[in-house]
């Protein structure tokens, strides 16, 4: 009989026995949380496992099984401590409460709330990942970018909606009040936020549009660079020197956008300086053979080849060369620059022929740019 008295005697208003069960509901429920977690995943994966096929189970985990950890620990204290007379039911709760209570009571409920809207965002970001894979399959990366901005948008709705619900609940304050505020204070909202919402109908504009889409090469004003990212306020590009250039959307679009990575082909062009000591004969058999091995080269156009005696200035006799390769890689399109300029130096020194010595120093029949601009006469330097 002593074991029934200790477990009934009062303590602060509950027994010894509610005592005990509300410890071992705790522990319970800090010993089972992982395992009842990942067993709950697995149950949801293997239900809708036909139809997301691209995603695997590890990756299922991975997302979920922390929140469903900590949803299972919020579910877990509320059983423990509904054992106990303190704090009393949800319903009975009110302002007459002790705050000890009361502040328990509102600390538990943002807990879970914000467990809640962690477990949908993980759920968000599931949704996600199996719509990146089914996009990759296409070759357009449009699809792609649509899905990350989508996923930032519903993001920011749920965090939206999650505030509301603890300015409810939490801090009892009515929301309708709150929401009828912002059509009133809409258009001071607006003028304050003027260039945030001129981002973001930009970021729409772009999406609309389609001037480029992430992964490929731009040049905007004076930066270029490969695209990274889009997102609600900015675009986020990678540049040449590996710096990271977060660019806004109005900027985006209010700027004249040259997309390199739409081109069709790239174009090369240099003016080749010869000295006056090179013949005519030397001269047209440098021009034919050279034209004849640009055109047999792989990765180039053979219809686009142009190669002409084309000029004489004071000190040189100058052939035009032009061509374009067709490749979106970097690294092609050098090599092939390599090899022709390459086979320009052997050209000239199996003719007999000499470069042009301008200035004192002697030129390279290496300069080459792709940009739209003549060359310089008289300088083999690419004009960038």
């Amino acid at each position: 009989m002593l074991l029934p008295e200790a477990l009934d005697h009062r303590l602060l208003g509950n027994t010894v026995g509610q005592y005990l069960l509300c410890a071992a509901l705790l522990l319970a429920g800090l010993a089972l949380k992982r395992l009842i977690s990942r067993l709950l995943n697995t149950l949801a994966y293997r239900l809708m496992h036909q139809r997301v096929k691209e995603v695997s189970e590890a990756e299922f985990q991975a997302l979920l099984v922390k929140p469903v950890d900590r949803l299972l620990l919020a579910l877990s204290l509320y059983l423990a401590f509904n054992v106990l007379s303190y704090p009393l039911e949800p319903g009975d709760l009110s302002r007459t409460e002790p705050w000890p209570k009361q502040l328990f009571f509102h600390g538990w409920q943002l807990f879970l709330i914000w467990t809640a809207s962690s477990v949908v965002l993980r759920l968000l970001d599931f949704a996600a990942l199996v719509f990146l894979k089914r996009a990759d399959r296409q070759v357009t990366k449009m699809d792609n970018q649509l899905i990350l901005f989508a996923k930032d948008f519903v993001r920011v709705l749920i965090w939206f909606v999650a505030a509301l619900v603890i300015l409810s609940t939490v801090f009892r304050y009515d929301v309708r009040t709150f929401l009828a505020g912002l059509g009133i204070g809409g258009l001071a909202l607006a003028f304050a936020a003027k260039e945030s919402l001129e981002n973001l109908l930009a970021s729409f504009t772009i999406f609309l549009d389609r001037p480029f889409t992430v992964g490929e090469l731009i040049t905007v004003g004076d930066l270029t660079g490969t695209v990274e990212k889009i997102g609600f306020r900015s675009t986020r590009v990678r540049t040449a020197e590996k710096s990271y250039v977060t660019m806004p959307n109005k900027m985006m679009i209010d700027r004249p956008l040259n997309n390199l990575s739409r081109r069709p082909a790239r174009r090369v062009r240099f003016d080749l300086n010869l000295s006056y000591d090179t013949t005519p004969e030397q001269l047209e058999a440098l021009l034919g053979q050279l034209t004849s091995f640009i055109q047999a080269q792989p990765k180039v156009e053979a219809e686009s080849v142009l190669v002409r005696f084309n000029a004489l200035s004071a000190a040189a006799k100058m052939v035009y060369v032009e061509y374009f390769i067709v490749t979106d890689s970097y690294v092609e399109y050098m090599d092939t620059v390599q090899t022709v300029n390459l086979e320009i130096t052997r050209l000239v020194a199996r003719q007999g022929a000499a470069f042009a010595n301008i200035n004192g120093a002697e030129l390279q029949a290496t300069g080459a740019t792709t940009t739209d601009e003549a060359p310089v006469r008289g300088s083999t330097e690419p004009k960038n």
